[in-house]
Formats: C-alpha cells, sequence, structure tokens
C-alpha cells in the first residue's frame, strides 16, 4: 500500500510572536520542528509499511528551510519527500493549505491513504486533515487512535470522542488524522540519517500543480485574520476561608449580587 503522510514544520517554542502588519507567525529567528502530532502519522505509515508493503511519502508545505523537516522523515523510514514551495503560498489559510495538498497528492495519484497529525500545535485548528479530504473527494476518519484491520480496500478503526471511542470501516482511499494515543515514534538510525543526507528532495511549485495565485496564498483565501493579540493576565480573584457551609453561602450571594 502506498501511503501519503502529510506534514508541518512549526515554531520550537511557547513564546510565538505576531507580526503585526500581517497578523501572521514571525519565524525568522525561531527554532523549527516537525509538529509533534504529525510525528505519530509518520510512525503509523512506517507500521503500516512495514506490514503491508508499498513506500511512503511525505509532503510538506512552507519555505525552503521545511527540507530539513523531510529529511527527518526520510531518516524515520519516509521513502520520497516532495516540498511545496512557492511565493505566492505566503499568508495562505486553512483551505488553500489544504487545496495545495490534495493537487499535490493527486499529482502522485497512486496512493491508498492519506495520514495527518490531528492538528498543528501553532495554529490549532484542525482543518487541513479533513480539508485535503474534502478536496480530494475521499472519507476522513478524524482522531483515529487504533488501526484494527486495514487493506487494500478497506479499514476498521477506533477514533477518539469525548466519551470514549467509536469503532468505523471505510473505503479505501481513505483520509486519517491521527492523535498521540495510536503509536510511541521511533529515533531515526544511523543508517536513516545517513540516507536523508544525500536523498533528493522534489520540489514543486504552485504551476507544478495547476495553481494560479488567485487560489493561493491571501488572494486565495477565504479566511481574513483582522486581528491576533496575546488576552491580558486574569488578575487576582477572591480567596474564601473558613467552614465549607459558610464559604458556599459566599459564593452564592457574591453570584446573586453580580446578577442584580
Amino acid at each position: 500500500m502506498n501511503i501519503v503522510v502529510c506534514i508541518k514544520q512549526v515554531p520550537d517554542t511557547t513564546d510565538v510572536k505576531i507580526n503585526p502588519e500581517t497578523n501572521t507567525l514571525m519565524r525568522e529567528g525561531v527554532d523549527s520542528i516537525i509538529n509533534p502530532f504529525d510525528m505519530y502519522a509518520i510512525e503509523e505509515a512506517m507500521r503500516l509499511k512495514e506490514r503491508l508493503g508499498g513506500k511512503v511519502t511525505v509532503i510538506s508545505m512552507g519555505p525552503p528551510q521545511v527540507e530539513s523537516a523531510l529529511r527527518e522523515a526520510i531518516s524515520m523510514g519516509a521513502d520520497e519527500a516532495i516540498l511545496i514551495s512557492d511565493r505566492a503560498l505566503a499568508g495562505s489559510d486553512t483551505w488553500a493549505t489544504s487545496l495545495s495538498l490534495a493537487k499535490a497528492i493527486s499529482k502522485i495519484g497512486d496512493y491508498g491513504l492519506v495520514i495527518c497529525g490531528k492538528q498543528a500545535i501553532d495554529g490549532d485548528t484542525a482543518q487541513v486533515g479533513p480539508g485535503i479530504a474534502t478536496h480530494l473527494d475521499i472519507p476522513q476518519v478524524a482522531y483515529v487512535k487504533k488501526i484494527e484491520n486495514i487493506d487494500d480496500k478497506k479499514a476498521k478503526v477506533e477514533r477518539m470522542v469525548e466519551d470514549g471511542y467509536e469503532v468505523l470501516e471505510t473505503p479505501l482511499p481513505c483520509l486519517f488524522t491521527v492523535v498521540k494515543e495510536i503509536n510511541e515514534p521511533r529515533l531515526p538510525s544511523l543508517k536513516g540519517k545517513m540516507r536523508a543526507k544525500s536523498a533528493e528532495i522534489k520540489k514543486w511549485g504552485i504551476k507544478d500543480l495547476g495553481l494560479e495565485t488567485s487560489d493561493v496564498g491571501i488572494e486565495g483565501s477565504p479566511t481574513r485574520v483582522v486581528k491576533i493579540f496575546a488576552p491580558k493576565p486574569r488578575e487576582g480573584g477572591q480567596v474564601f476561608s473558613g467552614d465549607k457551609d459558610e464559604i458556599v453561602s459566599k459564593v452564592v450571594e457574591l453570584i446573586k449580587e453580580e446578577l442584580r
């Protein structure tokens, strides 16, 4: 089975800074890593390849430095890597991003499964995976925690929900977004690291994908970010002490006063 894994390179920091003019993340001078949830996607693809055969192709969209993330994926065992990079892609929202990735997957053509991490830690939207499936017009299952059975035609999986999990069966090709409970990512081997250094990374621009500048970037993004800001820290609240019944009465009276 041929598997495509979509990954994203994200800032390796919790101190995220926003460009006040463009309302986009400032990545200059910040170390980057593979989005942690995407590591589980890579690992699951490798496990399926070991069981079923085929190959694993990893795709990412971003500036040229994203090549380092793709080489890390190759060091973990991925067979091929593709970087979608074009100045016209700058400012793409989740719609334009998922469209670009879907076009790349369609260009690859021969695939049975697409795997993504459940969400990226910088945007936290969890929209790109389902968006890719929508553009490809294939089924998708989000928050997959276990693949029970899979062959060339169908898969049976467990997906997390708020109060437990669901067991679903889906035809292939299909797209899964996976959660961290699905596996434990492997460390790259020395042989894998050596192979990653010399591996060829395919580079595609929007013309290679049959896209126009109006399809991507800010122009092709229906989402408009008006303003991004960090919320002000909350001020200290009231601390009640004494008998629990007295505390409850005080809190009830305080709520009544606020509601008047």
